[in-house]
């Protein structure tokens, strides 16, 4: 298939009833604006030797980009759904001046068919210029609910300049390519989570070329990226693979109730039992006319088809959980935190104070709520008996509308309570920091418009913009954002966010969540205990969504 290169736009899902809960984590899959920066003609361009060959990149100055680099053989004919194999060696130089294919995938807003190429697993590194050794490596894992995205978006020239560290891009398989189960597999074996392991073993094997240290890699990733980031912690096969790691927006508890969105729509959760998958692989090859085949020779029908067959929105929706119960994810991810089964590495985690209001947005129109009466009949559909506790701890009346408080409990229930959770079970054992996103006047870089009386806020994925080149910030923002890129670049150094000239940031710990506000202005990084502000408790209490046929599979 071609490899039809969609233009940066505002990354959410077409909003089709089948689409809403993979919008939860689409937001990062292309949300940066603008092409990356060239060099100038008269530039020399650097070349660095790999060990699969050398690469000639370009240079910018204060930094030097490296992109399209190929870290595994092409997934293609044969080897679709096959772990990825190593990237085969060159002779000549590799002209490293360009991103290279984006894994297949749909457009995230709008009509239109498959764009991309299952040659796709590529990453990019950006470094800063002149000679240097032993600099921190920071690996981005970009969101898109596993379905949509890719690295070359994500600028990070302001973590690169102003921390000092070496940032690599990855692109990994999407969708029914990335995420597909069937009994000829083995089960569903997480392909896109077996490309970012690659990923980190060429890391591994070529940082100290760009001047990184091999032994100080942090991951780090929003939305889906934040999800990535929490199956590494718990998955065997990751073992060390990176020294620190960074969940924005994705912790491994991360669900949404029944009905959030959408009356049609049941519970999402991003982690899915095996054997989920595989039953919904059997009914795949069965539709696309290769169930009948002969033991053993069903793959080899799927296998045969064009991509263009697969990349549909049943398959590309219908196959992007990350399955648990195999040997990457052997357990569910919350549960191999709470059993202490994770990497004993250090963890910065957190959210944004109001990451429901860009997804309730988009449903407004369609699924308002109206008034008391509408939020009493959303409370009732998704939280059952709970619904009166939540009501009294978040009464219509104590917001401009109901619809703002509806997507402050979502925002609670969905992100910031389960990230809260999953850091004291991480500070049982490491190190863990936790903050709330809170700059409310954060510029949209999303492009979509915002309902009348319903302000995006500090949104899902507005930290964005402080970390990456994206949009222009004012003058406040722009001291938050170098604020936080310290914090993050001095953690991928040392371990720990906190240094000189910075306000000091608390580590969680087991039994009191203390978390860093983010926020510009005098006084707009501070330590608060967010549980209470948060009704955590209320939340802890409640079970987990239960799966229901609508939840994506």
């Amino acid at each position: 298939m071609p490899d039809a290169r969609p233009a940066r736009r505002p990354a959410l899902a077409r909003l089709l009833p089948g689409a809403v809960l993979s919008a939860l984590f689409l937001l990062g899959a292309a949300a940066v604006p603008g092409a990356p920066a060239v060099g100038t003609a008269a530039a020399p361009r650097p070349v660095v030797a790999t060990a699969e060959g050398p690469v000639r990149g370009r240079a910018h100055g204060p930094y030097a980009t490296f992109e399209g680099l190929p870290y595994a053989a092409p997934p293609t004919g044969p080897l679709r759904w096959r772990p990825p194999r190593a990237a085969p060696h060159r002779t000549g130089v590799l002209d490293a001046g360009a991103p290279g294919a984006r894994c297949v995938q749909l457009p995230a807003l709008g009509p239109g068919g498959a764009r991309g190429s299952e040659d796709c697993l590529y990453l990019n590194v950006t470094a800063p210029a002149g000679p240097g050794r032993g600099r921190p490596v920071m690996v981005w894992f970009h969101g898109g609910g596993f379905r949509n995205g890719a690295g070359d978006p994500y600028r990070p020239e302001p973590l690169v300049v102003r921390g000092g560290v070496v940032v690599v891009t990855v692109n990994y398989r999407l969708g029914v390519f990335g995420f597909f189960g069937h009994p000829e597999l083995g089960g569903a074996p997480d392909f896109g989570l077996a490309d970012q392991q690659a990923a980190l073993r060429w890391v591994r094997a070529n940082a100290a070329a760009f001047g990184g240290d091999p032994d100080r890699v942090t991951l780090f990733g929003e939305s889906a990226g934040g999800l990535s980031v929490c199956a590494h912690l718990v998955s065997p096969a990751s073992a060390g693979l990176f020294r620190r790691a960074i969940a924005q927006s994705g912790s491994c508890s991360t669900a949404m109730p029944p009905y959030a969105l959408l009356p049609t729509l049941g519970a999402y959760e991003p982690f899915v039992p095996e054997e989920r998958t595989v039953a919904a692989g059997v009914a795949a090859a069965a539709r696309l006319g290769c169930g009948d085949r002969p033991s053993g020779a069903v793959l080899e029908c799927l296998r045969g088809l064009d991509a263009g067959r697969l990349a549909t929105t049943a398959l590309m929706d219908g196959f992007s959980g990350v399955s648990y119960g195999n040997a990457l994810l052997p357990l569910e991810p919350r549960r191999a935190l709470e059993a202490g089964r994770f990497h004993r590495v250090p963890v910065v985690q957190g959210t944004t104070l109001d990451e429901m209001r860009l997804f309730v947005a988009q449903t407004l129109a369609a699924y308002p709520v109206d008034g008391e009466r509408g939020y009493r009949e959303r409370l009732s559909a998704s939280f059952g008996g709970s619904a009166p506790a939540v009501a009294a701890a978040y009464p219509s009346a104590a917001f401009p509308t109901a619809a703002l408080a509806w997507a402050t409990a979502l925002s609670d229930a969905s992100f910031t309570c389960p990230a809260l959770r999953d850091g004291r079970a991480l500070a049982r054992h490491v190190p863990t920091y936790g903050y709330l996103f809170g700059d409310r006047d954060a510029p949209n870089a999303t492009g979509l418009p915002e309902p009348a009386g319903f302000p995006y806020g500090a949104a899902h994925g507005f930290e964005l913009p402080y970390l990456f080149e994206q949009v222009p910030l004012a003058a406040p923002q722009r001291g938050l954002s170098r604020a936080m890129t310290g914090y993050w670049t001095r953690f991928a150094r040392t371990g720990s966010p906190n240094g000189p000239g910075a306000a000091e940031w608390p580590r969680i710990a087991p039994r009191a969540a203390s978390v860093l506000i983010l926020a510009p202005g005098p006084g707009g990084i501070r330590p608060v205990g967010a549980a209470s502000a948060h009704h955590c408790d209320l939340w802890d209490a409640l079970p987990a969504p239960a799966p229901t046929p609508s939840s994506g599979r």
